[in-house]
């Protein structure tokens, strides 16, 4: 088991507006979590490649530009693809409330709104990832 969460930072497609998700890095490893930051203008391919290299247990992708019912099935199907299903994705952005439950159907572990308070966030990933770690050791 490891010892503490590891979790991949991502901004997909042509979005350049990186100033959350460093805020977000920043509360996450303040509470003593692994970042990796991939940094701006990732593909849903390069997102998934750099996780399962990393050996992370969650994704957090942020996406302003709009593309997130686009980018976000992309790096659901990838992660199929590439079979990281068991890796946690949660994002957050500017993402219309039918938007949002249409992505937890798909598969999105969380959603955070802009200005969302970085505890919820970091309260979030430590219970999904505690409960990832108790379903896989029942199996």
């Amino acid at each position: 088991m490891k010892d503490k969460i590891r979790v991949l930072l991502a901004k997909p497609g042509l979005d350049g507006h990186d100033r959350g998700v460093k805020v977000i890095a920043a509360a996450f490893r303040d509470a003593g979590m692994e970042v990796i930051y991939s940094g701006l203008r990732q593909t849903p391919k390069m997102i998934v490649d750099a996780a399962i290299q990393e050996d992370v247990d969650a994704i957090g992708v942020s996406i302003l530009s709009g593309a997130h019912m686009t980018l976000f099935p992309a790096i659901l199907e990838e992660m199929k693809s590439q079979g990281a299903e068991d890796i946690i994705l949660f994002g957050g952005g500017i993402i219309p409330d039918d938007d949002k439950a249409e992505l937890e159907k798909m598969g999105v572990a969380r959603l955070f709104s802009p200005g969302a308070a970085t505890e919820e966030a970091v309260a979030f990933l430590r219970e999904a990832v505690a409960k990832k770690g108790s379903d896989e050791k029942i199996m």
